[in-house]
């Protein structure tokens, strides 16, 4: 092992997760850490890491942004026919991994996925800015293409038909997933690895258990 890298270490010691401080469910402690993050205007606050696995079981993971957040869960928008959407049909289960290193927490998110309705998807699509737009109806995304020349000349048509009067529309194959939580981790970075971690898990008759995990 490289001892560079092997001598890489934090020691965690900002703050503490108690039991007896935390929100009976884990939406609400989800919410109150967001507000904390953003107060502490953390660079790119609503990336996180989602994890996907294709119907084989094979796993798969990419950073995407957070786009909304509500009592049914969390929400990101993409391409339906991109690597994960294709992944998402076959194995509709993913977990997502957020990492506030500033604040030295981690939020993990288990949980079922499915489409948000079409009319949502359209609210967000025409939010975007007109760039965005474009790249998303541009890029046949994790498709192999043959260079970047096709990319920049698909965007280039694009752009060339709004100038002409054309409007961008939703394509069929983008839109946005909601991950519904069956379970919500909260690990908050403690001295010599002793780390808080309280896992909150959804049981039949709606409500949540909670349980102290060892680090």
């Amino acid at each position: 092992m490289n001892q560079e890298i092997a001598d890489i270490r934090i020691n965690y010691s900002k703050k503490s997760l108690s039991e007896t401080d935390v929100a009976a469910d884990p939406i609400s402690q989800f919410n109150s850490w967001w507000q904390e993050a953003i107060k502490s205007q953390l660079s790119e606050v609503n990336a996180m890491t989602l994890a996907t696995a294709d119907a084989n079981g094979i796993p798969d993971a990419r950073i995407v942004l957070l786009k909304g957040i509500s009592d049914k869960g969390f929400v990101f928008f993409t391409n339906y026919q991109s690597r994960k959407g294709k992944e998402l049909e076959e194995n509709p289960n993913a977990c997502l991994v957020f990492f506030w290193k500033e604040l030295e927490r981690q939020v993990r998110v288990t949980g079922t996925v499915s489409k948000v309705s079409k009319e949502e998807s359209d609210r967000y699509f025409y939010s975007r800015p007109a760039g965005s737009q474009i790249g998303a109806v541009a890029s046949p995304q994790s498709a192999v293409i043959p260079n970047r020349e096709f990319l920049d000349q698909q965007t280039r048509d694009l752009t060339d038909g709004i100038a002409s009067g054309r409007k961008i529309l939703r394509p069929d194959h983008w839109g946005g997933y909601l991950v519904t939580p069956t379970a919500i981790e909260f690990w908050q970075g403690r001295p010599s690895r002793l780390h808080d971690r309280l896992r909150y898990t959804a049981q039949e008759d709606g409500r949540w258990k909670m349980e102290r995990l060892a680090p």
